[in-house]
């Protein structure tokens, strides 16, 4: 998996939409208007940040070394996922969905 390969699976989704309201450095996925998966293209490793339910995260985060508490995020909600070929592509993309899912639930008013 690669930045590419997590690009286009984001822009896949029906609503999706990437943005840079960091500067050029961040790629954000959003759905309604609301981000569901953070991409910086500056890091060492590939590594992206998505929204999770609170218990899933501490779940996964004692189950896989490369899922950590959500770099500059809220931590009870959001993990980031270290691309490192330690987890399987399949269950990258169901953490992507489950993100998506969990936005795209929320519409900003």
């Amino acid at each position: 998996m690669n930045i590419e390969t997590i690009r286009d699976y984001c822009l896949n989704k029906v609503g999706a939409e990437e943005t840079l309201p960091f500067g050029p450095d961040v790629l954000v996925y959003k759905v309604n208007n609301k981000a569901f998966l953070l991409l910086p293209l500056d890091a060492d490793t590939l590594r992206f940040n998505v929204k999770c339910d609170p218990e899933l995260a501490l779940e996964l985060r004692e189950q896989y070394e490369a899922v950590q508490p959500g770099y500059h995020m809220n931590k009870k909600h959001w993990n980031t996922i270290f691309v490192d070929g330690s987890i399987p592509s399949a269950l990258v993309k169901e953490w992507i969905d489950h993100s998506y899912e969990l936005v795209k639930g929320k519409k900003k008013r």
